[in-house]
């Protein structure tokens, strides 16, 4: 049976993310960074970030304090989203990243979000998943055009990551969202479908 071009492009892709793992590897010791979906047997090491306060500080969610809460969020946000995976270490969740979907005429929008447990931070590992997930999500829904991420002001290391990963800064937008109840400027980043970057990511 011939292969049609769906199935040429998946190849392609699957070869471009393990041409991109090997080349990380090789500047990151035995690191070996992939993504997958989170599944109830993960719930484990999901607590390591959704309960670590270093991480929820920064993010739209209160730290996790019960195995039960964290079981019930894969199960009712984690699994049904339209792309959320697991950012794994050599086969270990510590993090995750997510694409979340605009509609009607933003519909060509997409936000990246993503949290990595906080003994991780500074190793590499969130600029790589977010390599790796821009390289998938521009495959896999052929209709995006901007992939943007939102950073606080005051959380300089995940802005490092975007600029890394080669997202381009916008601007910063006053008082654009609540955390924790309180009004928060943030910082815009944007990659685009046709940036340069992103055909290096392919």
């Amino acid at each position: 049976m011939e292969c049609d071009s769906s199935c040429d492009l998946t190849a392609k892709l699957e070869e471009k993310l393990n041409l991109s793992q090997k080349e990380d590897a090789a500047t990151d010791g035995d690191s070996d960074i992939t993504l997958r979906p989170l599944d109830l047997t993960d719930v484990d090491d999901f607590m390591e970030w959704f309960a670590d306060d270093n991480v929820s500080k920064f993010c739209s969610w209160d730290t996790f304090t019960s195995k039960e809460d964290a079981m019930n969020y894969v199960a009712d946000i984690a699994i049904p989203h339209p792309w959320f995976q697991a950012i794994c270490l050599n086969g270990k969740p510590v993090g995750s990243i997510s694409v979340s979907p605009f509609h009607g005429t933003d519909r060509c929008r997409g936000e990246l979000g993503y949290v990595l447990a906080s003994k991780y931070w500074g190793k590499g590992i969130a600029t790589k998943a977010v390599k790796m997930a821009a390289t998938a999500i521009f495959v896999e829904w052929p209709h995006l055009e901007r992939l943007e991420a939102v950073v606080d002001v005051d959380n300089p290391g995940s802005q490092r990551v975007l600029e890394k990963a080669g997202f381009r800064k916008e601007g910063v937008l006053r008082k654009y969202y609540l955390l924790k109840g309180k009004p928060k400027d943030i910082v815009m980043f944007s990659l685009l479908s046709t940036d340069p970057q992103v055909n290096y990511f392919m």
